[in-house]
């Protein structure tokens, strides 16, 4: 027999009981719908995961004080030393700029109440250099950004993000050139950030920016810095860590036996740790959903069990006007396959629905063509494996007993 006489058997066969075909595919409809719908939320949450970190600044590099180590303290923190200097910036832009930076440059941070006439609120204060934009990536929505001059002279101003503003300047005020205080000290604002968003540690925006040397010296009473943030040019993250790397040990004069007394960290490698963990939850939720394929394979196996039983004397007939094992076999086969691939089908709109609704609901979900074509896979193979023990059973009948069969 052709194939299409198959597929044309399957469907007769199937039709003359369609509530019992569906609730067969049903276990199908739901494991193919599972498997497409969970690894569109990992794959969304891996995306919405990247794009929150890059948002916080491209090819960013951030370089903290500070090793991993042994000694009589115990091990130390990141950022807990205190040997990084202004002038390291300088060297690094100096003598890497022509290579792979783009920009650096210093930062400290803190956090301070802030008050604007009868408005408080706690925030967190950076300070840093102009640089600041470029590395992060950052735009002004209002106003502008403090100068290499302000810098300098310690100018008591400040840029603030929309959090803050919403905050300080509930009633809708233009708060450009507007004085707040932070801390105990009169500041001027002299700008507005665009808004950007939650990052990976929270609102991007709830933050006051200023010169590095006002906040560093005037706020924080301190004279070394905390770290300082690089931006590497594109594709040259990892040439930039190991020069920045060579140049900061050059001048430190750091033996050759000895670790790092500083830390680089990569907005490439949080991207990498946080690409890997999505990977690994994505494959756990696919798992978990293709259970409900296995399932729905035992479905379709009693199902067409039942089916062989049913039609024992239908078998007999064919066999008795000519029909051979193998084509009562793949006759039954077809079928299963045939039941499988329409509940696959079914199961991708079902996915996508899913998916659709997520999305209304801003929860991150993506449809992944790979995944849908791993769905219908799968239900495939389903459909082969729990019809063959059915289809193998109908071929081995014998004639005259299935025709003797009531």
């Amino acid at each position: 027999m052709a194939f299409f006489e198959f597929i044309k058997l399957a469907l007769f066969a199937i039709t003359r009981n369609k509530t019992r075909a569906f609730l067969t595919m049903l276990g199908i409809i739901v494991g193919v719908g599972a498997v497409i719908a969970m690894i569109g939320i990992g794959e969304g949450s891996k995306r919405a995961s990247i794009a929150l970190i890059q948002n916080m600044g491209s090819n960013m590099l951030t370089i903290f004080p500070g090793a991993p180590g042994s000694g009589h303290g115990g091990p130390q923190a990141m950022g807990s030393g205190e040997i990084l200097k202004p002038e390291d910036c300088l060297l690094i832009q100096h003598e890497l700029g022509n290579s792979s930076v783009i920009a650096a440059t210093p930062q400290v941070s803190t956090s301070r109440p802030v008050v604007f006439q009868n408005n408080n609120y706690m925030t967190q204060v950076q300070g840093t250099g102009p640089e600041f934009l470029q590395i992060r990536g950052w735009e002004m929505a209002t106003g502008r950004f403090f100068t290499d001059g302000e810098v300098k002279g310690q100018a008591k101003v400040c840029v603030i993000g929309q959090t803050v503003k919403d905050n300080l300047f509930p009633n809708g005020e233009d708060p450009v050139g507007q004085t707040i205080r932070i801390g105990k000290l009169p500041f001027q604002v002299i700008g507005l950030l665009e808004k950007k968003g939650a990052g990976m540690w929270g609102d991007q925006d709830d933050l006051i920016v200023g010169p590095y040397t006002t906040v560093m010296r005037k706020i924080m009473g301190r004279d070394k810095i905390q770290r300082i943030m690089v931006s590497a040019q594109e594709g040259k993250a990892e040439l930039a860590d190991a020069e920045v790397t060579a140049l900061l040990r050059q001048r430190m004069k750091t033996a050759p036996k000895d670790d790092n007394p500083f830390q680089i960290r990569k907005q490439d490698d949080i991207v990498k740790m946080q690409t890997d963990q999505a990977g690994i939850l994505t494959a756990l939720l696919a798992v978990a959903a293709s259970i409900s394929l296995v399932v729905g394979g035992i479905g379709i196996s009693n199902i067409m069990l039942v089916s062989v039983t049913e039609r024992t004397r239908e078998i007999g007939v064919r066999r008795a006007l000519g029909a051979t094992r193998r084509s009562i076999l793949w006759q039954f086969l077809t079928e299963a396959i045939v039941l499988s691939f329409f509940g696959g089908l079914l199961g991708v709109a079902f996915a996508a629905t899913a998916v659709a609704i997520l999305q209304k609901f801003q929860i991150p979900a993506v449809t992944e063509s790979w995944a849908v074509s791993l769905g219908l896979g799968f239900s495939g193979v389903v459909g082969v494996v729990a019809g063959f023990l059915p289809a193998l059973k109908a071929a081995k009948l014998d004639i005259i007993d299935a025709l003797r069969y009531e």
